[in-house]
């Protein structure tokens, strides 16, 4: 209508009634420009959206997955409702909805859970895994702060692993080296100690007893200095004992390499080592170095003890299918049965005396079973009395 108003006063008027067109476009654009843009009376809420602002658990997983600690989200029903990448791999995976001893079964640490969701209040233990190797773990629960949310059904609890295991290692080899130190140096300081006296005493001016003392005290002092390598070697091992090696080791050289260190020893003592090799290569994951020390021990406790027999055999076998063993053979004096199970421990001797003129420092098959736990390898010992002696390492 507007537009055939405009027309008639342009005809009318004698005025170009394209101009009245162009005029009647720019009022309109003026107008629709000049109009509020239509608003919505109320905004449409979306349901979903709120829910998921509501629901704290996703972005505390989220978080969650940048810590290093195990970490486990539970509900106050003792359901896990989450668990970050650190407590997978130390645990194993828990699918969501899983109760929490499912996976640790220990009643203190469900009292502790339990505890907590009763009182809201923060709780803390020391808890001991002992497989697949000793571990030792500080477990702090606590309650996720959120507002609006008191303790009860809807509330969350933050589940955390701390690992102390290496300084629980520390401290049980400090009180460990202190006591066997203490108990193992005590002799030949005793023995150094007597000695000196003596010779700033009543053997000042006799060159014999010079001679014959200052031998003695060499051999002690050596003994000492052989102890403590001994328990220091043993302190380096328990560090590392929880990591298994990965290099490949042909164990063909490596027994070739430690006869062939022992021959002095073997023909001092009169004794003959032969060793039986397969042909072909056998390898093992280990370390190499590590290796040849357990192999030492083993074949120079051969020859110390089993001296008798003359002959130490070193057997390698290597056959499909079957783990591959290393067996030490001697013809001694043998091993009564009751003392068989207690060689590996520390400072153990079957005889104090035969050990210690043969200069021993009772650490030698503590070392092997402390680098073989290492290697997740077994030592295998057999032994009859009258009929020698058979240490068996089986890979």
């Amino acid at each position: 209508m507007l537009l055939s108003l405009c027309a008639a006063l342009a005809v009318f008027a004698g005025v170009d009634w394209r101009g009245v067109l162009i005029a009647w476009l720019l009022l309109v654009v003026v107008t629709v420009v000049r109009q509020p843009a239509f608003l919505p009376t109320e905004p449409v809420p979306d349901e979903q959206a709120k829910e998921a602002d509501a629901d704290p658990l996703p972005l505390i997983g989220a978080t969650l997955e940048a810590v290093d600690m195990p970490v486990f989200v539970i509900g106050a029903d003792l359901t896990v409702l989450h668990q970050n990448r650190a407590a997978e791999k130390a645990f194993g995976a828990l699918f969501v909805g899983a109760h929490l001893s499912a996976r640790l079964r220990s009643p203190g640490i469900l009292d502790m859970v339990r505890e907590t969701v009763a009182t809201g209040q923060p709780n803390q233990i020391e808890h001991s895994e002992r497989l697949p190797s000793e571990r030792v773990f500080i477990l702090r629960v606590a309650p996720v702060a959120l507002e609006d949310v008191t303790p009860g059904s809807d509330s969350l609890y933050v589940l955390a692993f701390r690992d102390v295991s290496e300084l629980r290692r520390i401290e049980r080899m400090r009180s460990d080296f202190v006591a066997n130190a203490s108990h193992e140096l005590r002799t030949p300081l005793a023995s150094l100690r007597g000695f000196i006296e003596t010779l700033q005493g009543p053997a000042r001016s006799d060159p014999l007893a010079h001679e014959r003392f200052l031998g003695i005290m060499f051999d002690q002092a050596t003994r000492m200095s052989r102890l403590v390598d001994d328990l220091l070697s043993l302190s380096r091992l328990e560090l590392k004992a929880h990591i298994a090696p990965d290099q490949t080791v042909d164990l063909k050289p490596l027994i070739g390499h430690v006869r062939d260190t022992l021959l002095p020893l073997a023909e001092e003592l009169g004794v003959e080592i032969r060793t039986h090799l397969p042909d072909a290569k056998v390898e093992v994951l280990g370390d190499r170095d590590e290796l040849v020390q357990v192999f030492e021990n083993l074949i120079e406790n051969a020859c110390k003890y089993g001296q008798e027999g003359k002959v130490v055999d070193v057997f390698v076998r290597s056959e499909p299918s079957q783990p591959v063993e290393v067996s030490v053979v001697d013809c001694g004096p043998g091993i009564p049965a009751e003392h068989v199970p207690r060689l590996t421990e520390r400072f153990y001797r079957v005889s104090v005396a035969d050990s210690r003129s043969k200069k021993g420092t009772g650490l030698g098959l503590a070392i092997v079973k402390h680098i073989l736990t290492r290697h997740r390898a077994r030592l295998i010992v057999k032994s009859e009395v009258g009929k020698g002696t058979a240490f068996t390492v089986r890979f």
